[in-house]
């Protein structure tokens, strides 16, 4: 990396999803000159301490990039970046979103760095962030994708509360002193609840609906068996997934796990006879991905199971997207 300096804006600075965007930037400390913060009008004239220095959380405006930025993470939900995402690119900065505004578009890059990397050069002003349960699970799936040609994806989600924000976390909290849910349909406290973003006319939910669309547009297999069931489960962080795979070549265990091993990003944790497996408290706080439960399918043919868990925060929404800043860095986009 060279010693060229950048100017970094954080729309949504002061959400939990921000938040944890600046642990993370703090923790990388990149080669970043400025730092700007940006919030709604509610969160404008707040303080953040940053790096041993105090900044004041600047009003998003429509004259927020006019001063010029090399780059800038949204994490202020999908009206926010459909809003000022294009006014910022319009500036010459290079937008990563948070939000599923742009995920689905044609020309807008889905990116997860480990996996295609390679995207980001394609960008026009906007990158997009993957839905965080899609983040974990593509990662392993390119990595064996890429050696045995994925034919089908059965997803089982656990998804954790801190994915539906600080309402989802106080819900929880508050739930287990018998207090009435504010953000989900049902108390979450004692219960899973098959349930996450609104219900669509064929019966899948959007979250459901999202990692099938977003799986098949990050591996480049637009015709990708793939199906879903997204769980939100009594946790506060870390979503946990069942993957089940179906494969065009056969394989080995030995083989999968050498694979995912050498694999970046990711940590297999498979130990049975010690119970070792990957667990939310495990993946808590960390950047990679945790495999294990690694075993074949034996009702089909060339089949796998996987138990998948990531730090939705940070992996699945704030690294990742840090990540891809550093890959502009990088590659000096």
């Amino acid at each position: 990396m060279d010693e060229k300096k950048y100017k970094l804006a954080v729309v949504g600075a002061t959400g939990l999803v921000g938040r944890m965007v600046l642990q993370v930037l703090a923790e990388k400390n990149l080669p970043i000159l400025e730092y700007v913060f940006l919030a709604s009008s509610h969160s404008a004239g707040k303080e953040i301490l940053f790096q041993g220095k105090t900044y004041l959380v600047q009003e998003l405006t429509e004259d927020s990039f006019n001063e010029g930025f090399h780059f800038a993470i949204f994490s202020a939900g999908g009206d926010t970046a459909k809003k000022y995402a294009p006014i910022a690119a319009s500036h010459g900065c290079i937008v990563v979103d948070n939000s599923s505004a742009f995920r689905m578009e044609k020309e807008v890059p889905l990116v997860v760095p480990e996996v295609n990397s390679e995207e980001i050069t394609n960008n026009h002003g906007i990158i997009a962030n993957p839905n965080c349960s899609t983040i974990q699970a593509v990662v392993p799936l390119k990595a064996l994708d890429d050696k045995y040609q994925i034919r089908r994806v059965i997803y089982s989600t656990y998804q954790a509360v801190s994915g539906a924000g600080r309402l989802g976390l106080e819900d929880l909290e508050n739930g287990a002193k018998g207090e009435a849910p504010k953000k989900f349909a049902h108390p979450i406290y004692q219960n899973c609840l098959p349930h996450i973003d609104v219900f669509l006319e064929n019966g899948y939910t959007k979250e459901e609906e999202k990692m099938i669309n977003e799986t098949r547009k990050i591996l480049k297999k637009p015709d990708l068996k793939v199906t879903a069931t997204c769980v939100r489960v009594p946790v506060m962080n870390s979503h946990s997934e069942s993957i089940n795979i179906e494969f065009e070549k056969p394989f080995t265990l030995e083989e999968v796990r050498k694979t995912l091993q050498d694999y970046p990003g990711i940590i297999v944790l498979d130990d049975v006879t010690k119970n070792e497996y990957p667990l939310a408290t495990i993946a808590n706080g960390h950047d990679e991905v945790y495999v294990g439960r690694i075993r074949r399918d034996e009702s089909i043919e060339n089949g796998l199971n996987l138990w998948v868990v990531a730090d939705n925060i940070r992996k699945g929404a704030a690294s990742n997207a840090v990540q891809i800043v550093e890959k502009l860095m990088e590659f000096d986009v």
